[in-house]
Formats: C-alpha cells, structure tokens, sequence
C-alpha cells in the first residue's frame, strides 16, 4: 500500500477541482442564462448548440487520456497538463462571457466557438487532474479520503463561485450589463488559475503501470470495451448528471419567473437574492454530503451508499413539484436534503473509477489510468450534454419568452424541471449502480494482488517516472 498522504497534498489535490467546478458550476447555473438574457439568444438554438459542442467534446476526451497516458515527463504523466493548460482554462472561460458587438447568427457563431473552445481546454486540464486520483494512493480508503477533499473543495468552489458572481455582477452594472458579465467572470478566473498552479505544486505521483503504456491502442480501447464495471459506471454516471444538471439549468428561471419576489436582502448595497440564496444553499449541502460520503462509504459499502443517497433524492425530488411559490422554507429546506445526496454520491464515483483502473490492469497486466478517467469526465459531460441540451429544449417546448410573464404551462414546466423531470433521471442511476460488481472485499483482494506484481516487476522498469514523483 502506498504511503499516507498528508494535508497539503489533500488540500493541493482539492485545489484543482475547486478550480474547475467554479467554471462548471457557472455553466450549469448561467450560462444558458446568459445566452438568453443577456446575448438575447434563442433558448431552443442554444440547446442545441449545448448537444453538438459537447458531444464533440465528450468524444474528444478518450483522446485526451491516450494522450495523457503515454506522457512521460520529470513531473509525471499528468501533473504537467495542470501547469499548461492553467491560462488557458482562464482566458477561455473569460470569453465565453464575452458579448460581441455584433448581433444576430454571428452572435451563436461566436457562441459556438468559444463554448467548444473552453469545453476542449477543460478536457485538456481536467481529465489529467482526475486522473491523479489514481495515480497518488493505491489504498482504497485514501482514495475515498481524496475524493472527499476533492468534492468539498469542488462544491467550495462553486459557492464562491456562485457568491461572488451576482453581486460581482450587480458592482460592475454601471459599465454595461454586458461588461458587467465579463469582469465579473474574469475576477473568477484568475483565482482558478492560482489554484491549479497551486494544484500542480503541492501534487505527486506515486503509482506506477507494471509495465510501461505500449503505442497500441485498440489494445487499451479493447480493455475498456471488455470492462462491465466501467460500463455499468458510465451509465450511473451519466444519469445522475442529467439529474443535476436540470435542476441546475432550471434553476434561475423558476426564481425570476416563477419565484418573482426574488430579492432577499442588501449587505453593503449589494442584493442578494432568494435565487443566489438557494444555490448557495445547494453547495453548502453538497460539502456536508462529501464529508459525509467517506465515513459512511467506509462502514456501508460504496454501493450501498450510493444506492442510498440517490433513493432519498429521487423522494425528496419528487416531493419538491408539490411546493407552492409561497413555500420558501419547504423550497429550501427540500434543495439542502436533496444536495446532501448529491453531494455523496460524486466522490464515491471518483473513487470507484480509481477502482476500475486497479481492475483493468489486475485482469488485463495493462494500466490505462487516463483512459479509464476520461471516460468518467466523458460521462459527466454526457450527462449534462443530455441535461443542458434537454433544459434549452424544455423551455421551448414549455413555450418560454425572456423577459415576459409566463402563463400556467410555461411556469409547470419550469417547476417540473427542478422535481419530476430529474428524478428520472435519479431513478435510472440507481438502476445501473444496483448492477455494480466490485465490491470492497474484492479490491482489497485485487489492491494486494498488484502490490505483489509491482515488487517483483523487473529493477530499473520505473527509473524515470519513480525519479519524477520527487519533482
């Protein structure tokens, strides 16, 4: 087993998914927002922009973890992409809330470009950041631990990113809705920047492949194929991202347009709404969940957890659609019980992708580290492909205008939207992970197993790459 990882690691490997759920988080919670709002597109056509830009980039993530995978650095495999590609992540997602002078189609051109622009960035940044979930410990209940840091440190992120940016937003008003929107969005990027530099500093790796990545790949590609766990993995996967992705599209419509009253306060002239309110709400229970998925998972089982926590959101989703508009302590009280299990189930994900990886090299002598985990990021992007796409394309069909009143169909739709429309997708997550094989008697079975391959691999194999985790 490896070594214990200490605090700064954990928090250092936290910091990288703290930068990237703050730009995730705004996309899930405003970005459709914006493009209707604020660049005045249509919802319907940027739904469908949502479904083409990210099934490229879906596709485009295998790619990034052969890549990844065959890397060999001082700094190792993967820790040089967080270096590289820190800047980029941070002028791109600037400019995907840029508002171009121009109007019309060329406005959805530029829209076009610069989301697929930013979404292949993040590829590039955050599959290398996952994959070293399985690369820093071969012990499985480190890796729940890093998970955890790492999903607390991702819905931090995505409380101050969704802090900061309405009233961010509210304080540079005087220079144009549209300015406002850009210098509010690139305050956030330069912090995500100091986080991944911070992130690639603090980081190692430990674990190392038996044998080094060969150049062929339908070798590795053949693997995946023939690995059930992955594809039962992916399918949970991809579920509950369409689960949350819906509720976090529809959210800041049903407070502007369902929920109209939605101003809650001023702190030094500076409003805060029911709406920020509630999201903050949101991330606040997803970190109670991430703490809470590491000490449960441990006593329970990750199965059992998971199938647990995403029972109780099915419920409390469905109880949500019979809420009245006045009912804002139900409102909230339902958004913090269902963001708890939300907040479970994603860092048992993580660690259970850390667990194909160690089963795909135990069955098949070949470590693909980076493959198995760009098909985790490639199913959290199918999801919310799905999920975005389905949020732009239900407001159509639910008859949506910006900036009107909404009649009776339009408003249930919305409603269902953050209720039963999810819980569909909650429902078919829990299908496919009551499938799921390996259990922890199993990988502790398969992490000792390859313990023992590793001490009698032949002297010298990892010479290189054991001198870079001392970089």
């Amino acid at each position: 087993m490896s070594a214990a990882i200490n605090l700064k690691e954990k928090v250092g490997y936290g910091f990288g998914d703290m930068a990237s759920s703050m730009f995730w988080k705004l996309f899930g919670m405003y970005l459709l927002f914006f493009y209707t709002d604020v660049m005045k597109l249509d919802a319907a056509a940027i739904g469908t922009m949502f479904l083409i830009t990210r099934v490229w980039d879906t596709l485009f993530d295998p790619f990034v973890g052969i890549i990844t995978d065959r890397t060999q650095s001082r700094w190792g495999k993967f820790r040089p992409y967080l270096l590289l590609m820190a800047l980029p992540f941070a002028i791109a997602g600037t400019l995907t809330f840029y508002t171009p002078s121009f109007t019309g189609g060329s406005r959805l051109v530029y829209a076009y470009v610069t989301y697929s622009l930013m979404m292949m960035i993040y590829s590039l940044i955050n599959v290398p950041y996952a994959s070293l979930l399985g690369v820093i410990s071969n012990d499985g209940r480190e890796r729940n631990t890093l998970a955890s840091f790492r999903m607390s440190f991702a819905f931090a992120g995505s409380f101050m990113a969704l802090g900061l940016l309405e009233p961010l937003v509210q304080y540079f008003t005087p220079y144009g809705l549209a300015s406002s929107w850009l210098f509010a969005v690139g305050i956030i990027a330069v912090i995500c920047l100091l986080l991944f530099l911070l992130c690639f500093a603090w980081v190692k790796e430990r674990v190392q492949p038996i044998q080094q990545q060969s150049g062929r790949l339908k070798d590795d590609f053949a693997d995946l194929l023939h690995n059930r766990p992955w594809w039962i993995l992916l399918g949970a996967g991809i579920a509950a991202l369409i689960f949350n992705s819906i509720r976090d599209g529809a959210t800041v419509y049903y407070f502007k347009y369902y929920i109209t009253q939605n101003r809650a306060f001023k702190v030094a002239g500076i409003t805060f709404t029911y709406s920020t309110l509630y999201l903050l709400t949101g991330q606040l229970a997803n970190i109670v969940g991430v703490i809470l998925a590491s000490p449960v998972a441990n006593r329970l089982g990750k199965k059992r957890t998971y199938l647990l926590a995403m029972v109780l959101a099915t419920a409390g989703s469905c109880c949500f659609y019979f809420l009245q508009k006045e009912q804002l302590t139900g409102i909230f009280v339902l958004q913090a019980l269902i963001s708890i299990c939300a907040g479970i189930i994603f860092p048992l994900l993580w660690s259970m992708y850390a667990d194909i990886a160690d089963y795909s090299e135990w069955k098949t002598g070949r470590r693909a580290t980076g493959l198995v985990f760009s098909s985790s990021s490639m199913s959290q992007k199918f999801g919310w492909t799905i999920g975005g796409a389905l949020t732009g394309w239900l407001l159509g069909v639910f008859n949506f205008q910006a900036d009107t009143t909404l009649d009776t169909m339009a408003q249930t739709g919305i409603i269902s939207m953050l209720s039963i429309i999810p819980a569909i997708g909650s429902l078919l997550s829990i299908v496919f992970i009551a499938a799921y094989p390996l259990s922890e008697n199993k990988m502790n079975e398969i992490s000792r197993e390859l313990d023992i391959r590793r001490k009698t691999a032949p002297a010298g194999r990892h010479a290189e790459t054991r001198a870079a985790t001392g970089a």
